[in-house]
């Protein structure tokens, strides 16, 4: 097998609209939250069960995407021209969300929360079905999601020098709302701009359909049973709850916990860095250890770091600098390594059914990872509540401590638990590659009634058709 079936050029261009999707992606996590309670004047308690809710609600239209977007192919291909239709649809609702008058109530936030949650599951669902087609080799697969999620953390750090900027020329304080339209805009601007630059430069690999196809009805059955399935999904959400409590948090525990309210969006800048400087390595370790082994490293080494902020002096910026830089480094393992098994999984789909499920299969770990950030928002901000903190006043030294082993200990313990689901993954290098094989023999005993469809589908614009695998 050729290694480099799809080359680095279409690689990076592929991982362009990661860019403004993590910059949607982190707002909604981070700050959003904070700004409609801070800024706005929505309780804590309302707006963390409006973005619970609302994620939750969500997830019925994950399911929806996949299938839809599996049936309905182009003559573009089965992905690109889906990433196109998400483009108005996240710019407008971006503008509503991002730009809201003040005065705004709970009816508002929630209309357009889960209309940008509709268009942010179409892109990034088609966005990494098409990753996840580019090429069928192991190791490819983790570059190419490894490389995704390179441009997806460096879009959440790019945008995050916005509010850092702000606040540096405003003395450390800076306007709520001016920080969330200049995330804003950059997300609206640069969405057209590099969905246009992936779909124009980069094709879509040919879909050999086997002539025997499962029932729909069994299909959905065979996906109920599938082990390895349910095994990664419970993997997925343990990994998407741990960052997701501490994104909920790190504003109130950078401010209050440690008074550095001036420094947040530094800081937090800092931990992405660190995580994008990170992923090459974690690409490095999968490759040699196998992507399951690599993920569970990076999640005992993320619950080992964490932990040790408690230990560090409050009050002291190059204390948690380091405490984040160190933790960030593991930041982005978890996402692209995920991702990277789940295309092996859908050629495990594929040999037991005939069909090519690839975008239902990721609105699955999308669903997992929605359910996983909305339970984070959901279950800490009443919990916030409950221990009496106050995210304008002050609070007392215990409170202080409960949110600090709040933001620590509930992290950890969902990285160890992702660990220990993921040692023994038994969907290894081997058995992939198996797999493949099996498949490869399968699509080839109908072969030729089907070449020559086979040879058109490869798409003409761009990309792939004019670097086809070996």
């Amino acid at each position: 097998m050729s290694e480099n079936r799809v080359s680095k050029l279409q690689i990076g261009a592929f991982s362009l609209p990661s860019i403004p999707i993590s910059a949607l992606g982190l707002p909604l996590v981070v700050y959003l939250p904070a700004f409609y309670s801070q800024d706005v004047g929505l309780s804590l308690t309302l707006v963390g069960m409006i973005f619970m809710l609302v994620r939750l609600g969500d997830v019925l239209v994950d399911p929806m995407v996949g299938v839809f977007t599996d049936k309905f192919p182009a003559r573009w291909g089965r992905r690109r021209h889906w990433l196109v239709i998400s483009v108005p649809l996240l710019m407008i609702s971006c503008y509503l969300l991002f730009m809201p008058l003040p005065g705004v109530g709970a009816i508002y936030l929630t209309a357009v929360l889960f209309v940008v949650y509709c268009g942010y599951s179409l892109s990034s669902i088609t966005h990494m079905s098409w990753g996840a087609e580019l090429s069928a080799d192991y190791n490819e697969r983790s570059t190419i999601q490894g490389a995704r999620e390179f441009a997806l953390i460096f879009g959440m750090f790019t945008v995050l020098t916005l509010p850092a900027i702000i606040e540096n020329a405003a003395g450390g304080h800076g306007d709520g709302f001016l920080k969330m339209a200049a995330m804003g805009w950059f997300i609206i601007i640069l969405l057209p701009v590099t969905i246009g630059i992936a779909v124009w430069a980069v094709g879509e690999r040919a879909h050999v359909q086997p002539a025997h196809h499962i029932p729909f009805a069994e299909a959905w059955s065979i996906i109920l049973r599938n082990k390895i399935l349910q095994r990664m999904l419970v993997a997925d959400l343990l990994v998407a709850i741990a960052p997701s409590i501490t994104g909920a948090l790190y504003i109130f525990f950078t401010a209050h916990v440690f008074g550095l309210a001036h420094s947040a969006s530094l800081l937090l800048l800092i931990y992405f860095v660190a995580g994008f400087i990170g992923v090459p390595f974690w690409i490095k370790v999968a490759h040699k250890f196998g992507k399951h082994r690599a993920l569970s490293i990076a999640m005992v080494y993320g619950a080992i770091v964490l932990p040790l902020v408690l230990l560090f002096p409050r009050g002291e910026f190059w204390w948690l600098f380091t405490g984040f830089t160190l933790y960030g480094l593991a930041y982005g393992a978890g996402s692209f390594l995920l991702r990277s098994v789940m295309a092996d999984v859908t050629d495990y789909d594929n040999l037991q059914t005939g069909q090519q499920r690839t975008g239902l299969y990721f609105s699955l770990l999308s669903l997992t990872g929605k359910i996983g950030s909305a339970l984070a928002v959901g279950i800490t901000y009443p919990i916030l509540d409950l221990i009496g903190f106050d995210a304008k006043g002050v609070n007392t030294p215990e409170t202080l401590n409960q949110l600090a082993a709040l933001y620590v200990v509930m992290p950890s313990l969902f990285m160890l638990a992702a660990a220990f689901v993921m040692w023994k993954f038994p969907l290894d290098r081997a058995a992939q590659e198996d797999i493949r094989r099996q498949l490869a023999e399968r699509d080839g005993t109908h072969a030729e009634h089907n070449a020559t469809e086979a040879a058109a589908a490869l798409v003409q614009i761009g990309g792939l058709a004019d670097n086809p695998p070996d």
